[in-house]
């Protein structure tokens, strides 16, 4: 069965009703015109997961329907990138006939990317022993003829590589290409040509700027390595470890030199900036000789808490990547105070839903 979740002929429609409802929901704060930055209309996302069912000596993918909780076979999916539709079958048989693979497995995840890697977790409600090790390692070695890929196994306090647990990813930007290294179950853009439009647009946003730039939210760099082009030096924030961790490595890969990295929260590097507290994760860096003209940001869906909005206040160029309309909107109630919108626009990076992510460019007035 193909996939029921989009019909690429409303696409266009769908993409409107975005705009007209993103620009109705901003028009208090009279942001320019919006700038609109259209997906592909079908195998556009690199990450997609399923759970698997079993059914005699059957076995195949579902989803659920989020409004009835019903089982939907899939054995294509259309959002889901042209590698993972091509190799979503091939697995899916070879699995059928290896038991120790099969048994108590109860979802398979994909990661993608545009280079042509591909990640695949195996998730278990069983414990993973030396056999199902060694049978991996043989759906591996198999699948490697077609594929440029790599097996995780996981069930409870477990985890098992064959062999890497990340991915190479490449992003065009103005015709340069980055190297982003992807961790599985790290956050990455779920959309990756949306996203190269996003680095493209942020990149265009700042050409002009001067001195330093601040990054809260930096992730695994994505942003920070196509944006040190415009600026002295790029000073990032990041908690997760892992994303730091592939944040350092993006820059060594990419090999530039004017971006560092610090492993705090945005509240925690509030602090800092106040002289409030001290950190010995800030020992050899002085905050006080960065130039930093402009801030970027780029939070999870609960957008900047209070103090931040207020510690971005103080800067007069800010980039807001937001991918909740609604907290982006509290937040300008605060920062329209003192800036006003001179870009604005909609990235659609999740097609067929009703989610939208943004981005303003604010000026102080």
């Amino acid at each position: 069965m193909s996939c029921p979740f989009i019909q690429p002929d409303s696409y266009q429609q769908q993409l409107e009703e975005k705009a007209n409802q993103l620009a109705q929901q901003f028009s208090p704060f009279t942001p320019p015109e919006l700038e609109i930055f259209a997906s592909p209309k079908q195998n556009y996302r690199s990450r997609c997961e399923f759970r698997v069912w079993h059914q005699g000596d059957d076995l195949y993918y579902i989803m659920f329907d989020q409004a009835t909780k019903a089982k939907i076979r899939v054995d294509q999916f259309g959002p889901g990138s042209a590698l993972i539709n091509q190799l979503m079958p091939e697995l899916i048989e070879q699995i059928k006939t290896i038991p120790v693979l099969r048994h108590k497995l109860f979802q398979i995840d994909f990661l993608s990317t545009l280079s042509g890697e591909i990640l695949v977790s195996l998730l278990y409600h069983k414990p993973l022993d030396a056999q199902w090790q060694q049978q991996a390692q043989q759906l591996k070695a198999e699948l490697s003829g077609r594929y440029k890929i790599d097996l995780i196994g996981r069930a409870r306090k477990q985890k098992i590589c064959i062999d890497r647990e990340f991915v190479i990813e490449k992003l065009t930007v103005f015709e340069r290409e980055f190297t982003y290294k992807q961790v599985e179950n790290s956050f990455t853009q779920p959309n990756a040509k949306v996203a190269e439009k996003m680095l493209e647009w942020a990149v265009d946003c700042t050409r002009n700027n001067q001195g330093d730039l601040l990054e809260l939210y930096c992730g695994n760099g994505n942003f920070s390595l196509a944006l040190a082009q415009n600026f002295n030096r790029v000073l990032a924030t990041e908690i997760a470890k892992p994303s730091v961790e592939s944040a350092q490595y993006n820059i060594a890969a990419n090999e530039i030199d004017n971006v560092t990295i610090i492993r705090m929260s945005a509240e925690e590097f509030t602090q800092a900036m106040k002289g409030e507290r001290a950190f010995s994760r800030l020992k050899g860096i002085d905050l006080n000789n960065y130039q930093c003209n402009t801030i970027f940001v780029d939070p999870p869906r609960a957008g900047l808490d209070p103090a931040t909005v207020k510690m971005v206040q103080e800067y007069d160029n800010i980039l807001y990547i937001s991918c909740n309309p609604d907290t982006l909107a509290d937040n300008l109630s605060v920062l329209s105070q003192t800036h006003h919108i001179t870009r604005f626009a909609l990235f659609d990076q999740f097609p067929y839903t009703h989610h939208m992510e943004s981005g303003v460019y604010l000026q102080r007035k």
